[in-house]
């Protein structure tokens, strides 16, 4: 090959243009072969994605027929007073029935609530109160849609046969008509969500006094700081007669401190930032919950809880509704008035509480300048006072 002057074109020259253009061809194809492959791993990871946020939904059951029975007593439910505040209705089951709950007994047909805490969250989601209420509580049921379609008599009752004769509708119910509260959510766990859930943080530690040997719990523990397991905590919560003087009180206020604890354990920045741990954890979470329809996915309950990560955990209080023995039999409890119809009222209100270890009022303080009584204080702690506090 010449050039325009008849000389001969040499390997360094004719081939420049050649192999700039092969370059130039190299570097496109590399160049989309990267983005394609960039754009596959995104669309695999956004595909894992969706499979754990659809499998993380599925978890949870919609509890349809409650809102169905709900909407029929409508009209005669409290209305909500503060807008933004929440009012959160948790449920502990003591169904044996199901994958992993029949070991504790047998299924007799009908579940009683173990455990209920009315969970008040503020409106600027400030601060987070949970209120125990007696399963023993005598108050006055509803008639309720049952099991079986039929309707149950409005009873004077303890309060947990409420949720054994028409479930959470009927539970709900009560409790509006107890405290004159509107209840906006409601989550219903049974004993295998709450082993899962205990398991998937490693484990809680609590400080024990004394040794425990409760064979009706199947709990065997040494005196000192002790790390519970899932089965060891539910066997924890549950025991009763074997441990402090035998009381349903002391029962709930020991339940009351290892949420406490558990709840810091669950907000320690080595579950919630660490991708590893927090999947398993949100997969207990979800696994073992029947809500209302609204908190019935992921979706849901991120929309609920979202706010709460930035409360202090001195901010989140536990505490139980003030109390005392049935006049009319010692083994069960009554309302203490006025002060739970003051609590109630603050609680409607969207006003603070305080909790001391002893409900002591010296220390409660001022409330806000638009309320200048005190800020009443009853006996509870928070989920900073953990269990070895």
């Amino acid at each position: 090959m010449t050039d325009t002057a008849g000389k001969p074109l040499g390997p360094g020259r004719g081939s420049s243009a050649t192999g700039d253009g092969l370059l130039r061809r190299r570097r496109r194809r590399w160049l989309l072969g990267s983005a394609l492959a960039v754009g596959l791993l995104v669309v695999a990871a956004t595909g894992a994605g969706w499979v754990l946020y659809a499998k993380l939904s599925a978890n949870i059951t919609p509890d349809d027929a409650a809102a169905a029975e709900l909407a029929r007593y409508e009209r005669e439910r409290p209305t909500a007073l503060v807008r933004g505040a929440q009012n959160i209705l948790l449920i502990g089951s003591d169904t044996r029935a199901g994958e992993g709950n029949r070991e504790y007994g047998r299924d007799l047909g009908s579940e009683r609530s173990d455990t209920t805490i009315l969970l008040h969250l503020a409106a600027d989601r400030r601060s987070a109160t949970a209120v125990s209420l007696p399963r023993d509580l005598m108050v006055d049921i509803p008639g309720c849609r049952q099991e079986d379609g039929s309707r149950s008599e409005p009873v004077f009752a303890m309060f947990n046969h409420a949720f054994q004769l028409g479930g959470s509708a009927c539970t709900i119910r009560t409790v509006e008509k107890l405290t004159d509260i509107r209840i906006d959510h409601h989550v219903v766990v049974d004993f295998s969500g709450f082993k899962e859930m205990v398991d998937a943080v490693d484990g809680v530690q609590v400080c024990l006094k004394d040794p425990i040997d409760d064979k009706a719990a199947k709990l065997k523990l040494p005196a000192g700081r002790v790390t519970l397991d899932g089965e060891q905590a539910l066997g924890y919560v549950r025991a009763r007669k074997s441990l402090g003087d035998g009381s349903d009180t002391e029962r709930m206020e020991r339940q009351q401190r290892f949420l406490g604890a558990l709840v810091n354990k669950a907000w320690s920045n080595d579950v919630l930032l660490n991708p590893v741990k927090l999947y398993p954890v949100l997969d207990a979470a979800t696994s073992s919950l029947t809500t209302d329809p609204e908190l019935a996915s992921l979706r849901g309950l991120y929309q609920l809880v979202r706010g709460l990560r930035d409360i202090p955990t001195d901010h989140v209080q536990f505490m139980t509704v003030p109390r005392e023995s049935y006049v009319y039999d010692s083994n069960r409890d009554q309302l203490v008035e006025p002060e739970a119809e003051k609590l109630f009222a603050r609680l409607r209100a969207d006003q603070p509480v305080a909790v001391t270890k002893d409900g002591s009022p010296e220390v409660a303080g001022d409330g806000p300048p638009h309320d200048p009584s005190p800020t009443p204080t009853f006996r509870g702690n928070t989920a900073a006072e953990h269990a070895c506090a």
